[in-house]
């Protein structure tokens, strides 16, 4: 969904996506959501993850899936996906584009004397997000065999499923009844919730905390045993989560879009954030959101920047929000 230059954006072009965006919010949009997917195979395949990840892969039946990170031996972040246990024997992980082949030579690095195979597959997915999103994947799974897998999931309260087709497989089919949508809208939604994505929000310089509370209750087990990079995860949960950054949401001073005719300007990632000349984080991810009527952000801020803060974006005030940013 990211890599999209977003430093300028023409006013005819963001009414177009606040178009899509407020389709998805009263009802339920289609999106093709590219994930880079890899299958773990073998007879120790199940052990061999636990020992790799940090959610519990041991206790998911067939069918079941979670949110896990795969962390280096200091606890930063090397990828966090979704792994879901297909088989017995048989697991298979979706992460964010990009980070399928990085994730599978992490994971290779540790393959000692065990029976498993990890391969990187091809895997179509169709991301549903609406209010109406279940109700009409269930109809989907009911009535169209090209979806094989029909997995919910919650954008800090935009509701979704993704749906997977076969390894190999065409993509799963949208009927006409739903609108599919320019994933740039997508993108939008992900900024407005807050939802991080590998290589923006999370990177081998990010420790899971500083994503947030929710992340770690989403994605961490502290009963499962050993994994590699839990003594830095569990020490931290210890203190409190009391940790150096937070992911954060900034609020840019609006725009009217009357007087937009050169476009929007959209600070791009990278940029630095001050606090009275002092940078105290860096723009991670962008867009214009159309629900708030101004660009948005999200930033990794200094734990001593408050909630409510007002900081500088190139010469723009922008005000520090907690996450998501749109709560509606």
């Amino acid at each position: 969904m990211s890599g999209v230059d977003r430093s300028a954006e023409d006013a005819a072009g963001i009414v177009r996506i606040a178009d899509g965006v407020s389709t998805t919010r009263t009802g339920v949009a289609a999106f093709h959501y590219e994930r880079d997917v890899l299958r773990v195979t073998g007879a120790d395949a199940v052990t061999f993850i636990q020992g790799q990840v940090s959610a519990d892969v041991a206790a998911l039946a067939v069918g079941d899936c979670a949110w896990s990170l795969v962390l280096e031996p200091q606890g930063k972040i090397d990828a966090w996906f979704r792994i879901a246990r297909t088989a017995e024997s048989e697991l298979l992980i979706d992460v964010d584009r990009g980070w399928g082949e990085r994730t599978a030579t992490r994971l290779r690095r540790f393959l000692l004397r065990v029976d498993v195979t990890i391969d990187e597959v091809a895997v179509r997915c169709v991301a549903l997000r609406g209010p109406l999103a279940t109700a009409a994947a269930a109809d989907l799974v009911e009535n169209n065999s090209t979806t094989v897998r029909a997995v919910p999931v919650d954008w800090r309260g935009l509701a979704g499923v993704d749906l997977f087709g076969a390894i190999d497989g065409p993509s799963p089919a949208i009927p006409d009844a739903i609108t599919l949508l320019d994933p740039l809208v997508l993108d939008v939604l992900r900024v407005e919730q807050g939802w991080p994505e590998m290589g923006h929000e999370l990177d081998s310089s990010t420790i899971p905390a500083e994503a947030g509370q929710w992340l770690i209750d989403a994605s961490v087990s502290f009963t499962k045993g050993c994994y590699t990079g839990q003594e830095l995860v569990a020490r931290i949960d210890s203190r409190g989560g009391n940790v150096a950054r937070h992911l954060r949401g900034l609020v840019l001073d609006g725009t009217d879009l009357d007087a937009a005719a050169d476009g929007v300007r959209i600070p791009e990632p990278g940029t630095a954030v001050l606090l009275d000349g002092v940078e105290r984080a860096t723009v991670t991810s962008s867009v214009y959101s159309p629900t708030l009527g101004a660009p948005i952000a999200l930033a990794l801020v200094h734990r001593s920047v408050e909630v409510g803060a007002t900081l500088d974006v190139s010469g723009v005030g922008a005000t520090v929000v907690e996450l998501p940013c749109v709560t509606r």
